[in-house]
């Protein structure tokens, strides 16, 4: 066995640590008494319906455009935030999947060949000063994702849907509302009739109406642009409305938009009175202080996931457990394996390395069930088209044994050498090391490469083929739909170029698996799509094109004042405050 090059890095605080002793009955249940903390204690609850989510943060924008973070974008959907369509809070993941008109009084017109969509606006949907938010509105905001700092910073679908023309480079011909330069060409492909706005793509897209739902689809009332000069500038046309200003280190509050009318909102129940969002407080002081359910903290909600270590001992107390909820969230781990690797490059060695893994002793590395689930799919269980068998039958635990067969029979010499490249924390080198075992066991030389800095960005880079056989990676949909997962990280056309290999870190290149991608994507079934991705998915597991391991979960805590505590599949498993209340 070859142990990994260099020690493993050290963990640092974000905020300077200070010694405070944790006190209650809740805290000493979970055995955390006298913890050293990050932070001081949390914002005491006023008693008056005030709502205290805590989250360490930092929040890098609440600009619609220039969100990427999805919990960020969880959590100004809810309160501020409004898109054409969005997702349905609800008690499980089918009703949370269900996409419904939210600016839009529906989910949207498509054309026979999905390239033209249509919304109509609600009339009545007001900003916090009381204007009507208009289809102008809407088109300006879509506009501004083309303009810095936008264009660098959000999400870039936009830019990479619309039909708009493009320079001999690639980029776009439009530069944004702030210059007149493709303005011709941006107002073809995003027009305005009254309340109706209709977007003209390049390609066809069948999930459009899920895309819109996204913040960079967000209105934007052009009277309030700054052109990027305020970050955390809130405009409202939700609920609640930016009190003040937000700052940076601790946060700031939201009041009710009084602008915001029930009946034009089909999701959001608003029903705290104030939402104070707390920023810069580790997660284990968080949970500690929120266990603890003194009177300061007897209304706050954590929006990160409780430490591991705390876990255990959450679920296991009814009562700790009964204001805690322990959803999978989007993210799911995956092996990028190097078909371009010699000893990689046949179907059967990679099935030998996917029979050999070990996702059981994976997932306990990682702290246990209550912070991951084996998984064999990139499709997760929160979006359509999952499916929960394994393609190649070795289960849970791998099958070293098998594995071992199926290289011999393929003509390799045993040991097989390999060399399998990970993002390195104190965590990650004892998950890494549990698979480790199994991969030896099963006929394979692994030579760990631990990376501490820049870890996506140096797996993808030009000439990193030839380093590494094996490249670990985590990956979350934009949205609960396998187009948003298959395509990004498999589709050679979008991924492979002099510059690199982008997120496709195994090189996989296959036109007629591209030409595939390209057909679903038409498909304006959505039951029929779902299954077509599935089936791709598939094929593309049992050849060993990559292997998933797990699909992560978060636990977070409430105080018992707080009601409706719940997470959101279609939110990237993260806390739903659509209808959240304060007892």
């Amino acid at each position: 066995m070859r142990r990994p090059t260099g020690r493993p890095g050290r963990l640092r605080p974000s905020r300077p640590r200070i010694a405070r002793a944790v006190v209650g009955a809740a805290v000493s249940a979970v055995s955390l008494a006298a913890a050293a903390c990050s932070a001081g204690p949390l914002a005491p609850d006023s008693g008056d319906g005030t709502l205290t989510v805590v989250s360490l943060g930092p929040v890098a924008t609440w600009d619609p455009q220039r969100m990427s973070s999805t919990k960020d974008m969880a959590f100004a959907g809810r309160v501020f935030t409004r898109t054409l369509t969005a997702y349905q809070s609800g008690p499980d993941a089918a009703s949370q999947r269900r996409l419904v008109g939210d600016l839009a009084t529906n989910t949207g017109t498509a054309s026979k060949d999905q390239r033209t969509w249509s919304f109509t606006l609600r009339a009545d949907v007001a900003w916090q000063d009381g204007s009507t938010v208009t289809c102008e509105d809407v088109k300006y905001g879509v506009a501004r994702n083309f303009a810095e700092p936008a264009a660098s910073e959000g999400l870039k679908f936009p830019l990479a849907v619309l039909d708009i023309p493009r320079k001999a480079d690639g980029s776009s011909t439009y530069a944004g509302p702030y210059r007149t330069a493709g303005k011709a060409g941006f107002d073809k492909a995003v027009r305005c009739s009254g309340r109706t706005i209709t977007f003209r793509l390049g390609q066809p897209r069948s999930d459009f109406d899920q895309m819109v739902s996204l913040a960079s689809f967000a209105p934007y009332k052009a009277k309030a642009d700054d052109k990027g000069r305020s970050q955390h500038t809130v405009f409202s046309n939700g609920p609640y409305q930016l009190q003040g200003r937000w700052d940076p280190s601790t946060g700031g509050t939201f009041v009710r938009n009084p602008h915001w009318k029930q009946a034009s909102d089909v999701i959001r129940k608003a029903q705290p009175e104030r939402i104070r969002y707390q920023e810069g407080v580790e997660s284990q002081t968080a949970a500690q202080h929120i266990l603890a359910d003194d009177e300061e903290n007897q209304a706050a909600v954590a929006l990160d996931s409780a430490p591991p270590a705390m876990q255990h001992s959450i679920v296991s107390s009814d009562s700790l457990r009964a204001r805690s909820v322990n959803p999978r969230t989007a993210l799911v781990d995956y092996l990028a394996v190097n078909v371009k690797s010699g000893a990689l490059s046949t179907d059967d060695a990679r099935r030998a390395f996917a029979i050999a893994t070990n996702r059981d002793g994976y997932v306990a590395a990682l702290g246990g069930t209550t912070t991951a689930t084996a998984s064999y799919s990139l499709i997760g269980p929160n979006i359509p088209g999952h499916r929960g068998q394994d393609p190649l039958g070795a289960g849970t635990r791998g099958n070293p044994a098998a594995a071992r067969t199926l290289l011999q029979e393929s003509g390799l010499t045993l040991p097989v050498k390999l060399r399998v490249a990970y993002r390195s924390t104190p965590t990650a080198d004892k998950a890494m090391a549990a698979l480790e075992n199994g991969w030896e066991a099963g006929g394979f030389d692994i030579t760990l490469q631990p990376i501490r800095k820049d870890y996506f960005t140096t797996v993808s880079k030009p000439g990193r083929i030839r380093e590494s056989d094996v490249v670990w990676a985590t990956w979350a949909p934009a949205w609960p739909s396998a187009s948003t997962v298959v395509p990004p990280l498999f589709d050679s056309r979008i991924n492979l170029s002099a510059a690199g290999s982008g997120r496709n870190y195994g090189h996989f290149a296959d036109p007629k698996t591209d030409e595939r991608m390209t057909a679903i994507a038409a498909m304006p079934d959505d039951a029929k799509r779902d299954a077509a991705w599935a089936e791709l998915d598939s094929r593309l597991a049992s050849r060993g094109v990559y292997v998933a391991l797990a699909q992560r979960r978060a636990l977070y805590v409430a105080g018992s004042r707080v009601g409706g505590l719940a997470a959101n599949d279609a939110l990237g498993g993260f806390v739903d405050l659509a209808g959240i209340t304060v007892r």
